[in-house]
């Protein structure tokens, strides 16, 4: 007879509450940065719900300061005035739209009761490709939706439709980090907790693209909260930051300027005759290097007023002199 079989007892699964050495094993390092993340923000983004001419909207937002402040989406809140908050600890409260700009595709609004403790803002502007990044939303009160990915590209303009009206957000982040519309409003967060950016899933092509936090949007979120708006000039180009060709780089001084993807019909810069393929150099006698670099001169006092745009095209410079109009609802 051959010996019975010797069978091994089946280890019980470990708990990690109650087993000293699962609890003892590290997470990895990446694993670490994602969770500290998580902990701190999930608190500070909220849901929220308002609702406009009988349709009903959500998406998140981010607490950003001590006085119950909150920043998110102006696509988030649309036309409403009011809407409502949740947070994940259970608190709830009305909020008042203070104010929106859909060019930047920011909004704040402030709570009407108590809020959570504020975020710490970032610098978009030290990010590098290939950065970690944690997008954290609170997408239809399901607190704590986190995902993590890397910066896929910086310095994206993309443009928008809704109906027959199109608008251009610049400068945005482009992520590998999920997204789904009520993220829209959320947190975009560096390793350290630093929100970074604002998600916005507006754009439903299945990419993760943020609104920076930078100079330029704390100038839009300072003037938000003081007027109620921002008064921008429009100029209606969507170009993407690329290299100036070698031969240039050393007679230019200048490293980088902007390739035009797509012009706006019927907008100043169709009308200055810019056209899909140029390549801008100087808006203004100032080196555009970068989408910012002409964002920063979008503000009131460029409205009217004669703007020099020097372009490359077809290897030759070209001089063009657009004139800036007012960001309207037509464009916004």
């Amino acid at each position: 007879m051959s010996p019975e079989p010797i069978s091994e007892p089946v280890p019980e699964p470990r708990d990690p509450g109650t087993d000293p050495e699962a609890a003892a094993e590290p997470l990895d390092a990446y694993s670490r940065a994602v969770s500290a993340v998580a902990r701190e923000l999930t608190p500070r983004v909220a849901s929220l719900r308002v609702r406009h001419h009988g349709r009903e909207g959500s998406g998140s937002a981010v607490t950003f300061t001590a006085d119950g402040f909150l920043l998110t989406n102006a696509h988030v809140v649309g036309g409403a005035r009011d809407g409502h908050a949740a947070f994940a600890d259970g608190t709830t409260t009305t909020f008042t739209v203070v104010g929106t700009d859909p060019l930047s595709d920011l909004a704040v609004v402030r709570a009407d009761g108590d809020t959570p403790g504020p975020v710490t803002l970032g610098d978009s502007e030290r990010l590098v490709v290939g950065q970690l990044v944690v997008a954290v939303g609170n997408p239809l009160g399901l607190a704590g939706s986190v995902t993590a990915g890397v910066v896929s590209a910086l310095g994206r303009s993309l443009p928008t439709r809704s109906g027959t009206m199109m608008r251009v957000i610049e400068d945005v982040i482009q992520t590998d980090a999920a997204l789904n519309p009520g993220n829209s409003g959320g947190a975009l967060a560096d390793s350290r907790g630093h929100v970074v950016g604002i998600n916005t899933a507006v754009a439903g092509i299945g990419l993760g693209l943020a609104v920076p936090i930078n100079a330029t949007s704390r100038r839009i979120i300072g003037a938000l909260i003081r007027d109620g708006r921002v008064r921008r000039a429009f100029l209606g180009l969507v170009a993407n930051p690329v290299p100036v060709p070698a031969a240039l780089r050393e007679r230019l001084g200048q490293r980088e300027a902007l390739r035009v993807a797509d012009v706006v019909p019927g907008s100043p810069a169709a009308r200055a005759g810019l056209r899909r393929g140029d390549l801008v150099l100087t808006a203004g006698g100032v080196p555009v290097s970068h989408a910012q670099s002409l964002q920063r001169l979008m503000f009131a006092e460029a409205i009217g007023r004669p703007l020099q745009i020097t372009v490359l095209r077809n290897g030759a410079m070209v001089d063009v002199i657009a004139e800036p109009t007012e960001l309207d609802a037509e464009h916004a």
